[in-house]
């Protein structure tokens, strides 16, 4: 038994071997008019990248695929090329230097429901050439794909090339299936630079920030399952639960982000949910040091692929389900832009629509969508979040008849069961002061807002 075990390992570690280049080698694989598939999140290549700029005039009509660049600085085969008249960048969830790119024109949103993706790569894009970061191979021939299970394995299979770059930093998952890929699976291994994971800090809660946050924090119940959602927000209500007296939470959420660590060194997570009890289930993870530390081969979690995480009846079986997550206006129907400020792409939508459908119908759930109540604009100008109309060319992220709770800094405001006139009254009184006046005209004008509304209210 033992000598067929060392056999067999022999030839795992002879496979890999045969498999084994530069990246200059392996990326001669690619060809004109071929669809790259970049990786996702900190998985997504960096070596790779840097080979492939190197040959990207030799090449053209090539296309990328990601789920956010993760680095600080634009892509190198966007650096080298940057017309796009080789290859064009499109993504299906923006980064900041995605945003930038955008803006440069040469960067491409993919609308995307993100809960969908495995079977848009199986079934309605081609994808000729996988790049992807992984952990280093284990005695069995498998490479763990390490935080960001999400969609990898249809890509793997979708893909006529798979190439892997192995970074010793990668964190090694726990979870069902699809995430990791077995030797046989790989075309190409490349030994990378091993470079830290790319880390994504929250920035520091202002103080609407922790008003917004102390809004929603009295509404979560004992023995509720979170989501939150990216930013600084969403990681801010993490704290403050952290800091309150709510407690045996469970973890199910698209993204695993530092707020949920420090609900769990706080004491403050259990695990006691009705699905996957005991464990921390979610699609991705970015963050600290210590968050890929905490993730690390610890059977706690359970990363699963998107479709099962974010699928609307998943989180439905989830009783007291809490989703919390921020938006960037709503306007007096209730209807909620999460993506773009007027023609301009800010990020993507990810699974917000299918958390806040999944929160509602689960038993006791409740989804908030979160905005300060004003910005400040560019040229100093105080504008209103709670709008009368959505202006042209902004993405209705979700249409007003799912919208459940919108708070800002003044309070929560329901919709659901709401007249159109209940539904304008309530957003405007968590406005801010200045511009509650001009809300009701608008809203008059637009003929929500009536004296007849308010008969027999």
């Amino acid at each position: 038994m033992a000598e067929t075990a060392l056999k067999g390992e022999l030839g795992l570690k002879s496979e890999y071997r045969t498999k084994l280049v530069s990246t200059d080698e392996a990326v001669k694989a690619i060809q004109s008019g071929d669809v790259i598939h970049y990786g996702a999140f900190c998985g997504t290549v960096y070596d790779l990248d840097e080979a492939l700029a190197r040959r990207i005039h030799e090449l053209h009509d090539l296309k990328t695929i990601a789920s956010i660049w993760p680095y600080e600085h634009k892509p190198a085969v966007v650096r080298a090329d940057p017309h796009s008249e080789h290859c064009r960048w499109q993504t299906s969830q923006f980064s900041p230097v995605e945003r930038q790119m955008n803006k440069d024109g040469n960067c491409w949103y993919i609308p995307v429901q993100y809960r969908e993706q495995l079977k848009y790569w199986r079934q309605d894009t081609k994808i000729d050439v996988a790049m992807l970061q992984v952990a280093p191979m284990d005695e069995h021939g498998h490479f763990n794909i390490g935080p960001q299970v999400s969609d990898s394995m249809a890509v793997v299979e979708r893909a006529r090339v798979v190439m892997v770059e192995v970074n010793e930093n990668m964190p090694r998952v726990c979870g069902v299936h699809g995430y990791s890929m077995h030797i046989s699976e790989v075309d190409y291994v490349v030994e990378g630079g091993n470079r830290p994971l790319p880390e994504r800090l929250a920035k520091k809660p202002s103080v609407i920030d922790r008003e917004i946050a102390r809004h929603i924090v009295p509404l979560i119940r004992n023995g509720s399952t979170l989501q939150l959602g990216i930013g600084g927000l969403p990681n801010c209500v993490g704290t403050l639960i952290a800091e309150s007296d709510i407690k045996d939470l469970s973890v199910h959420s698209e993204m695993f982000v530092d707020a949920f660590l420090n609900l769990y060194k706080a004491g403050k997570i259990s695990g006691k949910k009705n699905l996957d009890r005991g464990k921390m289930v979610w699609t991705f993870s970015m963050g600290s040091k210590e968050l890929y530390a905490f993730i690390d081969r610890n059977p706690i979690h359970l990363c699963y692929p998107v479709d099962y995480v974010n699928e609307i009846s998943t989180v439905a079986r989830l009783d007291n389900f809490v989703s919390i997550n921020s938006c960037l206006e709503v306007d007096l129907f209730g209807q909620v832009n999460s993506e773009s400020v007027g023609m301009q792409h800010i990020g993507g939508n990810g699974g917000q629509l299918d958390f806040v459908l999944g929160a509602y119908m689960s038993k006791g759930g409740q989804s908030f969508l979160c905005t300060p109540s004003t910005l400040r604009t560019k040229d100093g100008k105080i504008r209103t979040l709670i709008r009368a109309r959505l202006d042209a060319g902004a993405v209705v992220t979700i249409p007003r008849q799912v919208t459940h709770n919108v708070v800002t800094e003044y309070g929560v405001a329901c919709m659901k069961g709401k007249s159109t006139w209940q539904r304008a009254e309530a957003l405007i009184n968590i406005a801010h002061p200045d511009f509650r006046d001009e809300l009701v005209r608008e809203a008059e004008k637009m003929g929500i807002w009536k004296n007849s509304s308010r008969v027999g209210s």
